[in-house]
């Protein structure tokens, strides 16, 4: 076997030697250098995964606040619409009520009007009345003072002209 090894132009002992030399090299590189860089690359990996399922955490629970928030803005809306409604019925009935004291107000003042019309109607008259016993008493003073026997129409005319005369 030596023979078939030297025909190819091996020398065995340097064979060996670098044989040693690569399994030296091996076992070096093997915890120096590959180990290292495999665990280096297995952390990488294992960050970029949890990087990975966080972002997909992330989207998912983005999407879940999304669907949250479109849910609160129509209950809002909701709210609102409904404190809108409200509001309109509020003012309905605010408005009947003023509708209704505005229209209690007026028929107050339409009966105090009658009222104070009806009052100055009587002091009106009164004020006739007492106008008219004046002259009535200032006619039949003058009348008294003709004598029985003359009084006709053109004398009580003349009376009661003279009465107006000298009441304006």
């Amino acid at each position: 076997m030596n023979a078939f090894i030297s025909q190819f132009g091996l020398d065995w002992k340097l064979f060996l030697s670098q044989l040693v030399n690569f399994v030296i090299i091996l076992v070096f590189l093997t915890f120096f250098v590959y180990k290292p860089v495999i665990k280096m690359l297995k952390q990488r990996n294992a960050k970029i995964k949890e990087g990975l399922d966080k972002a997909e955490e992330a989207g998912l629970r983005l999407k879940e606040v999304d669907a949250i928030g479109k849910t609160k803005i129509k209950e809002a809306e909701l709210a609102s619409i409904k404190i809108i409604r409200e509001t309109e019925d509020r003012a309905k009935v605010l408005e009947q009520k003023l509708q209704k004291k505005t229209e209690e107000s007026q028929i107050q003042i339409q009966k105090d009007l009658q009222e104070s019309y009806a009052r100055q109607q009587e002091q009106a008259q009164e004020q006739v009345f007492k106008n008219a016993v004046e002259l009535v008493k200032k006619t039949i003073a003058k009348t008294i003072e003709l004598k029985p026997e003359e009084i006709d129409e053109s004398l009580i005319k003349k009376a009661v002209s003279s009465v107006e005369n000298e009441t304006k």
